[in-house]
């Protein structure tokens, strides 16, 4: 069954082997306003070209899988209001029904390994959501990352979770949590978390042989790569804390649930730092581009099992 079309440009570079990063889409439709969204996609990419890979920004379009997106696409899909957030529940319904939709996190792994790609680069992981044991609200990024063999590369888990839970459930799941170049798990918009990361990596080849590594031992799911925001861009725990503790208590006095509390939050955060959050999901998204190419472009070097 065809259902999936690649774009010149990827399609070509994964016929030469050649470098290629996964970006999701969501970032476009959810994360950011017009026409700051499409501006960032752009910058996105562009950090990825400068390293040395092929972007492959992935949506679906028409019901079809689209991993790499032309100006027109990418713009039509920044100016699109409405359009599906897709996960692993429902990306093969919205398929199914000739739809358009983003791809989250999860989502974006299962595409981006059937695409053949194994390097993914995105701001921050969901997780397990605050109060989760009363409302069992799981991110299935979470299951996504201990079945799909992709290294996703991001700032962390969102700061808006809870965060030893999230560490937690990722250790249960056997998912390695590696930090680049330091052993503090950050929090998005935070380089320190106070928790630790369990695995430390300083070079980008140590994060290809692991990805090898795994599928040499027979080993399911990915590679979680950690990855601080740049210290100029950084927020602060100690000052993002009450600002992050105001906008849960909102969600749950409104009754915010599901796919609608992440995005809900983010907002509520916009608006109380007059936009300084907004340019700090820039920076790290940015930041975690360029760390995912020099991967990517490792994971050429490195022999497969």
């Amino acid at each position: 069954m065809t259902m999936m079309d690649q774009s010149p440009e990827v399609a070509a570079a994964l016929a030469e082997g050649a470098a290629v990063v996964a970006l999701e889409s969501t970032i476009v439709t959810h994360g950011l306003p017009w026409p700051r969204n499409l501006e960032v996609a752009r910058a996105v990419e562009a950090a990825v070209r400068d390293q040395g890979a092929v972007p492959a920004t992935i949506a679906v379009l028409g019901g079809r899988i689209q991993v790499g997106l032309d100006a027109g696409q990418l713009e039509g899909l920044a100016r699109a209001t409405g359009i599906a957030k897709l996960s692993r529940a429902d990306l093969a319904a919205q398929m199914a029904l000739g739809g358009d939709g983003s791809t989250t996190v999860a989502a974006t792994m299962i595409c981006a390994r059937l695409a053949g790609i194994e390097c993914f680069a995105t701001g921050g992981i969901g997780g397990v959501h605050r109060g989760a044991a009363q409302s069992f609200d799981v991110s299935a990024d979470l299951d996504e990352l201990a079945e799909t063999a992709v290294t996703v590369v991001c700032a962390g888990a969102k700061a808006i979770l809870d965060l030893p839970k999230t560490l937690e459930a990722l250790e249960t799941r056997g998912v390695p949590v590696i930090g680049w170049r330091t052993q503090a798990f950050p929090a998005f918009w935070s380089r320190d978390s106070g928790l630790a990361c369990p695995l430390r990596m300083d070079a980008e080849d140590q994060i290809a042989r692991a990805h090898r590594l795994r599928a040499a031992l027979g080993l399911a799911g990915g590679q979680l790569v950690v990855n601080p925001i740049p210290e100029a861009a950084e927020i602060p725990g100690a000052e993002i804390a009450p600002v992050i503790d105001a906008a849960v208590a909102q969600a749950e006095a409104e009754g915010v649930s599901g796919k609608e509390v992440t995005p809900f939050l983010l907002a509520r955060v916009l608006d109380a730092t007059r936009g300084r959050s907004l340019e700090a999901n820039v920076a790290l998204v940015e930041n975690n581009a360029r760390l995912a190419a020099r991967i990517a472009l490792a994971l050429q070097q490195e022999p497969r099992p």
